[in-house]
């Protein structure tokens, strides 16, 4: 935990003792009172907090705020519904590497009994990505959904000119780009490596379940101007493709300088 992140509602209340964020405070950061750490406002400023007082039920912090967060990162996901666990993965992995949006939609393919794994109807799925972002030493959450198919998820896509990644042009100040690119073991037709993105485009990267993108997903992801990408000849899990493909795109970017 590098970031002790707060939701807006909880800066005028005690820390329950019981809090795991309180327990990390006392026993591994090891503060007294007085002492100051790391902390941040979910979609909010960083600060530092203070311990101010502390009882054998609760800490009382005091806060000090820094400017607001830079905007999120112009990148979104869209993900075939795998496994609750390797859900959870991604949804921790891919906010601390930093994405503006993650759907995971019903795809050809895709386990509907997944749509109704208690990650998503207790609303778990937000505790990862704070965890995903505190460490990542960041405020910002990604928007989620998990309710959408493929098809509405394509037709719910920003309005943008869309440029083939081989084809990206240089933009004039204010252009507005969108790049879509979709990974596919079997119909690429160009590795995401080589694609050539510049850092003023939105990109929207979809990545199929576990058991892949069938025909009639293909279909559809060509009918929106998609790209079909690879990664390499080697077949990696759902969330270890993520990691590797968010991580050429920001690569692309010049998000990793």
């Amino acid at each position: 935990m590098n970031l002790i992140l707060l939701e807006p509602a909880e800066l005028n209340a005690p820390l329950s003792r019981t809090d795991p964020r309180a327990e990390h405070i006392i026993k591994v950061l090891r503060c007294e009172v007085g002492d100051s750490f790391d902390v941040g406002l979910v979609d909010g400023p960083l600060g530092k907090g203070t311990l101010a007082a502390l009882s054998d039920e609760a800490l009382t912090l005091t806060f000090t705020w820094g400017p607001p967060p830079p905007p999120g990162d112009a990148i979104t996901l869209l993900i075939g519904l795998p496994r609750p666990q390797t859900a959870r993965d991604i949804l921790r992995d891919a906010t601390t590497l930093g994405v503006g949006a993650l759907h995971f939609i019903a795809t050809e393919r895709s386990d509907p009994n997944y749509a109704a794994a208690t990650l998503w109807t207790s609303g778990e799925w937000r505790r990862h990505c704070l965890a995903g972002a505190a460490q990542a030493f960041a405020t910002r959450l990604p928007v989620v959904t998990h309710d959408r198919s493929l098809t509405t998820a394509l037709a719910e896509l920003p309005s943008a000119t869309n440029v083939p990644a081989s084809h990206v042009p240089a933009l004039t100040p204010g252009a507005t780009t969108l790049t879509r690119l979709a990974l596919d073991n079997y119909e690429a037709t160009a590795p995401l490596s080589r694609c050539h993105l510049v850092g003023d485009t939105s990109i929207v990267l979809a990545l199929g379940p576990e058991r892949g993108w069938g025909p009639a997903d293909r279909a559809a992801l060509r009918t929106h101007g998609f790209t079909l990408v690879d990664l390499g000849s080697r077949v990696l899990r759902s969330e270890t493709a993520v990691i590797a493909a968010l991580t050429l795109v920001r690569a692309r970017l010049g998000l990793l300088t």
